[in-house]
């Protein structure tokens, strides 16, 4: 990934380069992913006893294990570090990115707090990559999973494989790398929602970037107006021009996208092993923020079902659940005020400064995710707004904004009609998100991966998403639909053509594995009253 510009600026920071040492403030800040609003009263929300996951080639350092004359590294409170699926030995494995990853997900730093300081993190080196390799990897993945009393809700994957070293021959990306097919079996056993630094080319990391169940996070660069760029140092284009042959073995085959969120990757601070502020950059450090923003919501989740509120389940602790919400509240485009844009704070733009509504996503039916920035910015305190509302089924008219976890059999639809008129003129924001089947080749029997086993990749079943009028009856009267016929999620965000009554469709197209298909489904709409 970034990690040769890491060390330049580490060493610059090193002989006397001043830096910003707010930059991280403000990448969670109201500039950037509105995380710090959630801190502060009334939602005080801080990702308490929320297990999060770090797979990474080192690890952070910690505090009691690790002998370090670092006060600021004290505040980067690590609850378990790992060698793979061992305890990590005193002073072994230590690594500056692995810190600096970690301290965006849970600092409690006074100066350069992390989005989610109360939260319970979870590291393994994978160790030297001479001796290991994906098998290695997957066997870390799942020693973090099963922490926490086997619940780890996110996991941050800011590393992965080149195609060079994957031992298939003519590797390419189609989702068949043993460490791809291990995070999407493990997104499904495990329950865990793995956000993956997008791919950033040069030779970069694309493995496993080409899962199903997960996020991949490409990276903003801040603006005068906030992170509002998408950063140059993406490489998730289309393939044209110079570098199409290195651009074409990076990105995923076929009309799939890779990129689901975006979220702040440059002019980020904070301090390495040694204690120094550093400015970092790269997709490495756009994911971690976007796992932070799933121990705040999963804290007000857990906080709702021990109080027992109507409209909570353990359906909420669900990875697709989280997938469905990030993706659906994105910032797209600035709302003018009116409501138009549903309350959205920023314009985000592309490398060419187009805007989502540019890209052939919003044009074409079968293209969910936008190329260079999947469904949007990343914005925690629009998802807190998208998750709080809680579980709607489609048993009964839903409200304007909602969720929910459900099945639809093979053939078959589940229609949630919208309890309020939509008001004509305003967009609409609809996500739905399931799981590629992917399950273990046990040799040991015991349900656990061990090195030397494989997967089995069983398939996509195909769902599909409209948004009709009340009284129609057929999906070709559909006003706005997503109908990819690739993916594992689906997104909509259309322009109401006028005010009256609608219904979402969630549709089993066409059947790959199983009868019956389990989603996530949310959505965010503006009302006409």
């Amino acid at each position: 990934m970034s990690k040769r510009l890491v060390w330049l600026l580490g060493s610059l920071a090193s002989v006397g380069l001043v830096v910003p040492v707010q930059a991280l403030q403000e990448s969670t800040g109201d500039r950037g992913i509105v995380a710090q609003r959630l801190h502060q009263a009334p939602y005080n929300l801080i990702g308490r006893k929320i297990g999060l996951g770090q797979v990474e080639v080192g690890r952070p350092g910690k505090f009691g294990l690790d002998k370090t004359s670092s006060a600021a590294l004290r505040s980067v409170v690590v609850t378990g570090v790992f060698l793979q699926d061992s305890p990590a030995k005193a002073n072994s494995n230590l690594d500056t990115h692995a810190s600096m990853v970690a301290m965006v997900m849970v600092s409690q730093d006074k100066a350069l707090t992390g989005v989610a300081p109360g939260a319970r993190l979870y590291s393994s080196a994978i160790g030297s990559l001479r001796h290991g390799g994906q098998p290695e990897e997957c066997l870390s993945a799942q020693h973090v999973a099963l922490q926490n009393g086997g619940d780890v809700r996110a996991i941050n994957f800011s590393f992965g494989e080149p195609l060079r070293r994957d031992p298939r021959p003519d590797p390419i990306l189609d989702g068949n790398a043993l460490l791809t097919r291990c995070v999407d079996w493990s997104s499904r056993v495990h329950n865990t929602l793995y956000v993956v630094a997008g791919n950033q080319g040069s030779g970069g990391i694309p493995i496993p970037t080409d899962n199903f169940n997960g996020i991949n996070v490409a990276s903003s660069t801040p603006r005068e107006d906030g992170f509002t760029k998408l950063d140059f140092s993406n490489l998730s284009d289309a393939p044209e021009g110079i570098g199409r042959s290195l651009i074409l073995r990076e990105i995923n085959v076929g009309p799939r996208r890779s990129i689901g969120l975006v979220a702040p990757g440059s002019q980020i601070t904070v301090y390495n092993l040694q204690g120094q502020a550093v400015p970092v950059m790269g997709t490495s450090f756009a994911a971690p923020h976007v796992v932070g923003t799933v121990a705040l919501l999963q804290e007000f989740g857990d906080r709702q079902l021990a109080a027992k509120v109507p409209q909570w389940t353990t359906d909420a602790r669900r990875s697709e659940v989280m997938k469905a919400v990030l993706l659906n509240s994105a910032d797209k485009l600035k709302d003018p005020g009116d409501g138009r844009y549903l309350g959205m704070s920023r314009t985000l733009h592309t490398k060419e400064n187009e805007t989502w509504l540019q890209g052939d996503a919003a044009q074409d039916p079968k293209i969910p995710l936008h190329i260079q920035i999947g469904t949007g910015h990343l914005n925690a305190y629009r998802a807190y707004q998208q998750f709080s509302p809680g579980q709607w089924s489609a048993s009964a008219p839903v409200p304007p904004i909602g969720w929910d976890y459900g099945t639809v059999a093979v053939n078959s639809v589940q229609d949630y009609v919208l309890e309020k008129p939509l008001k004509g003129g305003t967009y609409a924001a609809f996500t739905l998100a399931w799981h590629r089947l992917v399950e273990l080749n046990d040799q040991s029997n015991t349900g656990l991966f061990t090195v030397g086993d494989s997967f089995h990749d069983r398939g996509l079943n195909d769902l599909n998403l409209y948004l009709l009028p009340l009284d129609a009856q057929t999906t070709e009267e559909s006003i706005c639909s997503s109908v990819s016929e690739v993916d594992s999620v689906e997104h909509i965000f259309c322009r109401i053509p006028e005010t009256g009554r609608y219904k979402i469709r969630v549709k089993y197209h066409t059947q790959a594995n199983e009868p019956t298909q389990a989603y996530a489904l949310a959505w965010w709409t503006a009302t006409g009253e």
